[in-house]
């Protein structure tokens, strides 16, 4: 999967169709947001969960073994805490 980063604050941008709920989309233009802006907001939030989704489920056995190898034997350094 290839992921796209933005260098600079100008970038081509691609004209696309979505469908919004007629009373948001009503109390976005009286309060004046640019909803362009706000679909771009949301879509690269919900682009960051679902990668974060996705590195946990990637790496899931990996974090449960380290997680049953804490519990067994406790951390590393344990005995330099102060707190």
């Amino acid at each position: 999967m290839a992921t796209l980063h933005r260098k600079s604050g100008k970038s081509a941008r691609r004209p696309t169709n979505v469908s919004l709920d007629p009373v948001h989309l009503a109390e976005a233009r009286e309060l004046g947001i640019n909803i362009s802006q706000a679909c771009e907001r949301g879509l690269v939030a919900t682009l960051a969960e679902e990668r974060a989704r996705r590195w946990k489920e990637e790496n899931r056995e990996a974090i449960e073994g380290w997680n049953r190898y804490f519990e067994e034997h406790g951390l590393p350094l344990e005995h330099y805490r102060t707190f």
